[in-house]
């Protein structure tokens, strides 16, 4: 979290654009170290991604959103990106991303989110969306603790076209220090074929929690790690 803020000071300057921190029940400082940076905190009552970002976007006031995870760092001018490829017309969009590893296996893995296709996106890759098209959405569906970015996806590519920005995020690599690369991948593509299939959002969340173990979860089945929303200012 101290990383993600100073990395923020430094892209951006503060008074451009609002940070919120929507946290969790977090157990760490997280919530002190986004006082101190200046931030917004939504202290959220209960541990879950999508509910998080949801009244995150409610505190927010301005009408372009980006939401980035916690352990995520876009790129330094994540900012002028975002507004110029609205300024062209997109209503919502990601970057790439890239581990902040050098494994062969995970290079493969930051390349093949440059290809326009579902399978290869995720909230990793932070997301960039209007306030039109995501209050249009109903925002994030709170039935998903896992999946949920690949289902606000889904459902706003009926309304418009999904943007990739030629940039990546860094993101953490921890799960696959605790799992196998084979066991991480073919576990997302078994849940992501499943979701596609209609099973229910407890269903899913039960079954990746049993299939992968991830640093976030040791405690409790969904996601105590704050999120963060940017939101830009009007681009007029």
């Amino acid at each position: 979290m101290k990383k993600l803020f100073s990395h923020l000071r430094e892209s951006v300057n503060p008074s451009g654009i609002e940070i919120i921190l929507a946290d969790g029940n977090s157990s760490d400082d997280s919530v002190g170290i986004a006082a101190l940076a200046g931030a917004q905190v939504v202290d959220c009552s209960k541990a879950s991604r999508p509910f998080q970002m949801n009244m995150a976007a409610k505190q927010a006031r301005a009408d372009i959103l980006y939401f980035v995870h916690a352990d995520t760092l876009p790129p330094k001018d994540f900012l002028n990106q975002v507004l110029a490829a609205i300024a062209s017309g997109a209503e919502f969009g990601s970057f790439r991303f890239r581990f902040d590893s050098d494994r062969a296996a995970l290079r493969f893995n930051s390349w093949c989110t440059r290809i326009p296709i579902m399978m290869f996106r995720g909230g990793d890759q932070s997301l960039f969306i209007t306030r039109k098209l995501f209050d249009r959405l109903g925002g994030y569906d709170e039935k998903y603790l896992v999946m949920e970015d690949y289902d606000i996806i889904r459902r706003g590519k009926k309304f418009s076209r999904f943007h990739i920005l030629s940039d990546d995020v860094i993101v953490s690599s921890r799960k696959y220090t605790e799992n196998s690369y084979p066991r991480v991948n073919l576990s997302n593509f078994f849940i992501f074929c499943l979701y596609y299939l209609g099973v229910s959002p407890l269903r899913l969340k039960i079954l990746y929690g049993r299939l992968i173990k991830h640093p976030k979860w040791k405690n409790e089945p969904a996601s105590r790690e704050p999120d963060m929303e940017l939101q830009a200012k009007n681009v007029n």
